[in-house]
């Protein structure tokens, strides 16, 4: 399976990314990463799209470490969600939720959008549903941020893992569809400990495989 990776920016820095996806490798994933997401990198996109299974957003809002401007534009929404519409997968990851809260089409492509989270502390992360993402997967605690969600409607999509802390319970993990694809989307994993955890590892096989499965014409 072909992957295209957005990642990269001055809080959540690529090598973590990177670090949590590559063990996967062996479980068949081919990984691509795009680090810095500038306009004319955004005029190939459309293109680049066709050649993936499946697209993963784990990067904030914004063109790259250095470059501190939002590179989400009303014309990049549209073209993700003809993707997504068309049959295509993405799977939103921890800082790929950040920033784009405001933005309401791709808020709502999404499902929801970062808001803050406390200080790092001990962040349970616990599925709520046996589904196809979750099957065999039990609760573990880590350090983590542990990030407070907007949903942007809780009727559109079905949380399946949920966090909680000493601050209280929030929405984990959830899927929604979107015309003919589906979108994925886990708060977990601004350390590296987290994404390396058996448990969760386990889950991102399981989301990449769920993700990138919608059957073409549904």
């Amino acid at each position: 399976m072909k992957i295209l990776v957005l990642c990269d920016d001055n809080w959540h820095p690529a090598d973590v990314v990177k670090g949590g996806l590559e063990p996967l490798r062996t479980k068949g994933f081919d990984f691509h990463y795009i680090l810095e997401t500038d306009v004319e990198w955004q005029e190939s996109l459309e293109r680049l799209l066709t050649e993936y299974d499946l697209l993963i957003l784990a990067k904030s809002n914004r063109v790259s470490v250095l470059k501190e401007q939002p590179w989400i534009t009303a014309q990049t929404v549209g073209l993700l969600q003809r993707y997504v519409s068309a049959g295509g997968g993405l799977l939103v990851l921890h800082s790929g939720t950040v920033g784009y809260a405001d933005l309401g089409d791709m808020r709502r492509l999404v499902g929801g959008g970062f808001r803050h989270h406390p200080e790092q502390c001990s962040v349970t992360v616990e599925p709520v549903q046996d589904t196809e993402i979750t099957r065999g997967v039990q609760a573990f605690t880590e350090k983590d941020e542990h990030y407070f969600v907007d949903m942007a409607d809780p009727g559109d999509a079905e949380v399946f893992m949920v966090t909680r802390s000493e601050h209280g319970e929030q929405p984990g993990g959830w899927t929604r569809t979107e015309g003919n694809g589906r979108v994925c989307v886990m708060t977990p994993g601004h350390n590296l400990a987290v994404w390396l955890q058996p448990t969760y590892q386990h889950l991102l096989q399981q989301a990449l495989v769920w993700t990138a499965s919608a059957p073409k014409g549904e």
